[in-house]
């Protein structure tokens, strides 16, 4: 498994499709930041959770980006 999460394409791929998951009418991600950003009034346990699991392959992706810098 950390194999895999040291691989940019399968971390690329996860990005494109768990990341960004549901597509329309936003990317789902981009709603739950929104949400965040102002104030996160109304969020509960799920909704916290939701944006982790949407938010870790972006994690993963900024990782592997670091792990370049000399």
């Amino acid at each position: 498994m950390l194999k895999a999460i040291n691989d940019w394409k399968f971390v690329a791929i996860l990005c494109l499709t768990l990341g960004l998951a549901p597509f329309f009418p936003e990317p789902h991600i981009w709603g739950k930041i929104k949400w965040v950003r102002g104030g996160a009034v109304g969020m509960g346990p799920l909704d916290w959770f939701d944006l982790a699991f949407h938010g870790l392959p972006w994690i993963l992706l900024i990782r592997l980006l670091l792990k370049r810098i000399p």
